[in-house]
């Protein structure tokens, strides 16, 4: 009977082997989530000076007033920076610092720094999403070397709450809340060196499945989102509009997009809203995949999982996202206004991402850092063929505490061989933040309906 069990082992590690499925955690493992883990799976412990404190919930829903545009108080206004990296200072803290970030400081020594801040573990989000963690935990699968999931559709949420390698972690990232569906208006600005900019404005939605009655599950099982995005300014562009089905597998089934272009009145579909393709209304400045820090396939990458680390990243970024700012406070030459950023310490998840032998990317390296709290992405350093280092980003990161949903304030892509930058998600004059829950329907993710999407 042993030596039968033996070979029914045996058996099954080589099929899992044979069809590149990676295996869940155990229960013993899973155990850990809620106890000596956070119910996202970030150690609920701080360390061992104390700089990084134990989490404790997060922020609670009435952590700050919320105005009527959906603006969140700052419940951290009060403080004032620890001490500020500069380019004079920079070696003190280097071990604490992306080499994109150390990059920055001596490009722009008289004008880039890094206000740090006290360290606050606000990331935090509903009850539900952490037992959905739990099961991804207990059921979630890897397949095709990484490239897809098995067993997702159940949880939906954080695929790999306790990563085992560098794609898992990947896939938190692509895979976290983002509070349901949610609607926003957003503007991009592309700065020439000197600091003179023009504005792209954007509604962007996300939508999932399983908060659209009129979808089938098994027929949507392998999609992850749906995302349409409308340019509302400048006229020239005002109309157009963008639609992808975001599937979980996209080496199984790849993304789905299509552009309606509001002078021609034409619907086409657009693969190269993917990868290195061109990000929209971008100056090129950024590719397809640099949206959301990253995100798309991960097949064209090997990713090694280097470890943790403390490091100093944008964090509780309320004063950058203040509706009292105008976007010429906010943007400035070579970087947008740091005196207007927070940065604190935290411990992040360290991954490099190589590119494969005989696949094509812009970017042969990307060197990937993620927030323990909420497998949000904070900072990526872009490497080209050469193995220079040529962009940096950075996620400029808040909770928002009322619908208890980690997300971006600011997106920023630092091109250090141009001298210029992408600012993506700025919302500071707009006319509303972000709207959670909205309804959604299969219909309105269609091809056929970008015609009225893009009514100008």
């Amino acid at each position: 009977m042993k030596t039968t069990r033996i070979l029914q082992s045996g058996a099954l590690a080589l099929t899992l082997l044979a069809t590149g499925v990676m295996a869940a955690v155990s229960e013993q493992e899973a155990a850990q989530l809620g106890a000596s883990l956070t119910p996202l799976g970030a150690e609920m412990a701080g360390n061992a000076d104390g700089s990084i404190p134990a989490w404790t919930g997060g922020l609670p829903s009435n952590a700050g007033a919320v105005d009527g545009k959906g603006f969140l108080a700052d419940p951290f206004a009060a403080e004032q920076p620890l001490f500020t990296i500069t380019a004079a200072n920079a070696e003190q803290y280097r071990d604490k610092l992306s080499a994109g970030q150390l990059a920055m400081l001596k490009r722009y020594a008289d004008s880039y720094k890094i206000p740090v801040y006290p360290t606050h573990r606000s990331a935090a989000v509903p009850d539900e999403i952490y037992a959905a963690a739990k099961r991804s935990a207990l059921h979630t699968t890897a397949v095709d070397g990484g490239n897809g999931l098995q067993n997702f559709a159940d949880s939906r949420y954080y695929a790999f709450p306790i990563p085992k390698n560098g794609i898992e972690v990947v896939w938190n990232h692509i895979t976290r809340y983002r509070g349901g569906n949610v609607r926003r208006w957003i503007t991009q600005a592309t700065p020439q060196t000197g600091g003179s900019y023009s504005l792209v404005r954007f509604e962007d939605e996300v939508a999932f499945p399983a908060d659209m009655p009129d979808i089938d599950a098994d027929k949507a099982s392998n999609v992850l989102l749906y995302f349409k995005q409308r340019v509302t300014a400048p006229a020239r562009l005002a109309g157009n509009v963008l639609l992808v089905h975001e599937t979980i597998d996209q080496v199984k089934e790849p993304r789905l997009a299509w552009l309606y272009n509001a002078g021609q009145r034409r619907v086409r579909r657009a693969p190269q809203v993917a990868y290195d393709g061109p990000g929209t209304a971008a100056d090129g400045m950024r590719t397809a995949d640099n949206f959301d820090l990253f995100s798309g396939a991960p097949d064209r990458y090997d990713w090694k999982l280097v470890g943790k680390k403390e490091m100093y990243i944008p964090y509780n970024s309320y004063k950058l996202d203040s509706p009292t700012l105008k976007y010429d406070d906010v943007l400035k030459a070579g970087h947008i206004n740091q005196d207007l950023t927070r940065y604190e310490l935290h411990r992040v998840w360290e991954v490099e991402a190589t590119l494969k032998s005989g696949e094509r990317h812009i970017y042969a390296k990307r060197h990937m850092y993620f927030d323990e709290d909420s497998w949000q992405l904070a900072l990526v350093d872009h490497y080209d063929g050469r193995g220079q280092l040529w962009r940096v980003a950075e996620g400029h990161a808040q909770s928002y505490y009322n619908h208890k949903v980690p997300g971006y304030t600011l997106e920023a892509l630092y091109d250090l061989i141009a001298g210029r930058y992408l600012a993506l998600g700025m919302k500071n004059e707009e006319k509303s933040a972000y709207a959670f829950g909205f309804k959604a329907t299969g219909a309105d993710y269609t091809p056929a309906a970008l015609r009225t999407a893009g009514v100008r």
